[in-house]
């Protein structure tokens, strides 16, 4: 007779030959999403992704029992809780920064992330599920089309670029995020 664990271990083979994702994918997807109860999860997961009941209530059960505690070990997961899909863009900016000089410092709070050399010169902030605001403390450029005046997001930096996606991460972003860093002498 096979163990509980086989069981289970042949559900989840067989949920990721149908659906074509492992149940941990799943189970990431509906963090994205914000869903929190069981019953939401099914249904999200029968109408809009094709799983049959059995299929979608064992993922439902995986997202609720595994849980991500929230860490002090990790404070950028906790960040990102909620909001995966802007996980991609984060570790993009955080690579380009890296990228200038290893004087960059990234000190992640409990609602953004700080990048500073001497002084700090940007900061990253998941502002909703859907787009993270890039702070910049550039004292020679005037606020235009996507390089917008801070306003009331936040009155230590000068400008604010709303980004979405990491194709988002352009040349012209880049290029502030580098003034940034190099005015922060």
């Amino acid at each position: 007779m096979a163990s509980v664990e086989d069981a289970v271990a042949t559900l989840e083979r067989n949920i990721e030959a149908a659906s074509g994702q492992p149940v941990a994918v799943w189970v990431e997807r509906i963090r994205a999403r914000g869903l929190v109860k069981h019953g939401e999860m099914v249904a999200w997961l029968k109408a809009d992704h094709g799983f049959g009941h059995g299929y979608a209530n064992h993922v439902a059960k995986c997202a609720l029992t595994a849980a991500v505690p929230r860490s002090a070990d990790d404070p950028v997961a906790h960040l990102f809780e909620g909001k995966l899909e802007l996980r991609p863009l984060y570790d993009a900016l955080v690579a380009a920064a890296a990228r200038f000089g290893a004087d960059v410092e990234v000190a992640p709070k409990k609602a953004n992330v700080s990048l500073r050399r001497r002084k700090q010169f940007a900061l990253i902030q998941p502002t909703t599920r859907t787009r993270v605001d890039l702070g910049l403390i550039l004292k020679t450029q005037a606020p235009a089309g996507r390089l917008e005046a801070s306003g009331s997001f936040n009155a230590m930096f000068t400008h604010r670029v709303k980004l979405s996606t990491p194709a988002d991460l352009d040349a012209e972003v880049l290029g502030w995020l580098r003034e940034a860093y190099d005015e922060a002498v």
